[in-house]
């Protein structure tokens, strides 16, 4: 596939993205509050034949508030498991994972799902939208599922959105009309539709070149800069330069956990 090439120079700042949240940048001493997201003795395993295979193996971990934290490793290292489990796609066989206060285990599927769509944000690689709605129409989806805003202002606000990641001018085009970069920050418009507290990415810059990686990366660290809570998985250990937080997997283990000097 021909890689995506529509970002601005390398450096440029998002367009029109500090509003998102009014709130301070964190700090390292944020964690003396309750955490946005935490992982207590998780591990996580599958059987495989005869045998189990160990996914995850008793991760302890707290993200504050605010903090942009990217989980990296290699392929089969836990990271997808642990971004499901943070999700509530998937449960853990131990330990307990609990995201805004809420104990994930202790809820039902129907629950979960409820809380999923309200409290959550997700982007995905390949970005997902509904190839027979517009830009805006797929930013209001999940306000529509959800219903966390009224009929009548669901376009405005998704609108305003789409304003604020640089691409109102792609509000009444089909996703099959837009660059991949253009695609990214709307799906990141839907991820925010419903004002969740955490958004939560896997692999967002997997299908984008290096100049719109960097740009997305950019939004993102602007995001978390405003008082959004993200946690994203990825190969590209360049991730790590825009975050605040940098953890890395293997073999289902954390073997670092860092803050780089300018976070």
């Amino acid at each position: 596939m021909k890689p995506v090439n529509d970002g601005p120079p390398r450096g440029a700042r998002p367009v029109g993205v500090t509003n998102v949240r009014a709130q301070a940048p964190p700090t390292h001493s944020a964690l003396v509050s309750p955490p946005a997201a935490s992982l207590h003795g998780v591990s996580r395993t599958y059987p495989v034949g005869g045998t189990t295979f160990a996914a995850l193996t008793d991760i302890s971990l707290d993200i504050a508030p605010g903090e942009f934290t990217v989980i990296v490793g290699e392929s089969g290292s836990g990271k997808s498991t642990l971004l499901g489990l943070l999700a509530g796609i998937d449960r853990p066989s131990s330990g307990r994972v609990t995201v805004g206060g809420v104990a994930l285990d202790t809820l039902s599927e129907g629950a979960l799902s409820r809380w999923r769509g309200r409290a959550l944000g997700l982007v995905f690689q390949f970005f997902q939208l509904l190839p027979t709605l517009t830009s805006a129409e797929n930013v209001m989806l999940p306000m529509d599922f959800c219903g966390t805003w009224p009929a009548r202002e669901r376009r405005t606000r998704a609108l305003a959105l789409l304003d604020q990641l640089g691409v109102a001018d792609q509000a009444d085009k089909l996703p099959s009309r837009l660059s991949g970069g253009q695609q990214q920050r709307v799906a990141v418009a839907r991820a925010l539709a419903n004002d969740p507290a955490l958004l939560l990415a896997d692999e967002p810059t997997g299908n984008l070149d290096s100049r719109t990686s960097h740009t997305l990366l950019d939004l993102l660290s602007t995001l978390a800069h405003s008082g959004r809570t993200i946690v994203m998985v990825t190969h590209d250990r360049r991730a790590m330069t825009a975050a605040s937080r940098s953890i890395a997997l293997e073999d289902g283990r954390i073997i670092s956990d860092t803050r780089p000097a300018h976070a």
